[in-house]
């Protein structure tokens, strides 16, 4: 690992002091963050573009970008504080190279690997249908990667309850620009822009008006600040089986099974971890394996030849492309700041 340093830039002492102008003044520039490196080779076939899509919470998501070099950038709060890592793939190599800035960064690069899927076994998953089978065979660098960080994806699935994703990601936007900080990162880069998550505690101080205006009703707000009120035994299920954490996670009032599933199918990596609940999945699972539209028990009696990887196959399903026929036009957005 390499540490790049750069000198902060004095100001000349001559030089009158100025007067600030309030709501202008913005003080001393920070010193650049110094820059970690690591480059680690995966075990196998990898796309992280695949593998990372998953945290994306809507294109215009503050935490997570696509640069125009096709590196990904992503904003984080880990245990050791904010952190940014870029994450490429090195040309003509099978080796990843990353960067991380910030407090977080060290943080950041020892995860590498479990994020990337170093932890997942993608051959423990034996297709059983022809859909499954052509999905698995496109994708051979699909791994289920974990981030180790339960409130970073516990938030933004409580705000997906219940909305359409467009309204649940516009929230997570408006929330993070206005209350998130600054995500570390070099000048001119990606990372200009981006936000780091609030912590626990500027979670629990958002007043209940800036909910309204970010879209959120009261019940979600709710949920949020009774999880954020007990996050240090939240994050203590990124270590725990599947089974322990989801029970750990659904002792909040507000979280039930889709939204702990949601939340461990990211932070744990969990490949069994299925989004009981969900208004649009039975339907693509049913149509995908069985030619129709099912309900949770009818999609869950198709997953049962995949138990221990359910989850991995609700993701080739829907990396398949396979869709069912739409019978009803899409759910309106409601804008519940104007209620």
């Amino acid at each position: 690992m390499s540490v790049e340093l750069t000198d902060r830039p004095t100001a000349s002492p001559a030089r009158p002091p100025r007067v600030p102008v309030p709501g202008r003044e913005r003080g001393p520039a920070a010193p650049p963050a110094p820059e970690l490196t690591r480059a680690w080779r995966p075990p196998g076939p990898l796309d992280p573009a695949l593998v990372l899509g998953v945290l994306r919470r809507g294109p215009g998501d503050p935490a997570l970008r696509t640069a125009a070099d096709g590196s990904l950038w992503r904003a984080s709060r880990t245990p050791c504080g904010p952190g940014t890592l870029r994450v490429a793939r090195r040309r003509g190599e099978d080796l990843v190279e990353a960067s991380a800035w910030g407090p977080g960064a060290p943080w950041l690069l020892d995860a590498l690997p479990s994020l990337l899927g170093a932890d997942d076994d993608p051959a423990a998953f034996t297709p059983r249908h022809r859909v499954l089978l052509h999905a698995h065979r496109r994708h051979p660098g699909l791994r289920l990667g974990r981030t180790g960080l339960v409130l970073e994806s516990l938030i933004p699935a409580v705000l997906e309850q219940k909305v359409t994703l467009s309204e649940a990601h516009r929230a997570w936007r408006l929330l993070l620009r206005r209350h998130g900080e600054p995500a570390p990162g070099p000048a001119g880069s990606p990372a200009e822009g981006m936000r780091v998550m609030p912590d626990a505690r500027t979670w629990a101080l958002i007043p209940s008006w800036e909910w309204h205006r970010a879209g959120v009703d009261g019940k979600r707000s709710a949920t949020v600040l009774r999880a954020v009120r007990v996050a240090p035994r939240l994050e203590e299920a990124a270590g725990m089986d599947g089974a322990s954490a989801a029970d750990r996670l659904r002792l909040v009032p507000g979280i039930g099974p889709w939204t702990a599933a949601e939340t461990l199918q990211r932070s744990n990596g969990d490949p069994d971890a299925v989004s009981v609940g969900d208004l649009h999945l039975p339907g693509l699972v049913g149509h995908a394996l069985a030619g129709a539209r099912t309900d949770d028990a009818g999609m869950l009696e198709l997953l049962a030849p995949y138990a221990g990887q359910r989850h991995r196959a609700c993701r080739l399903v829907l990396l398949s492309g396979v869709r069912p026929p739409r019978r009803a036009p899409r759910a309106a957005p409601r804008d519940i700041a104007r209620l």
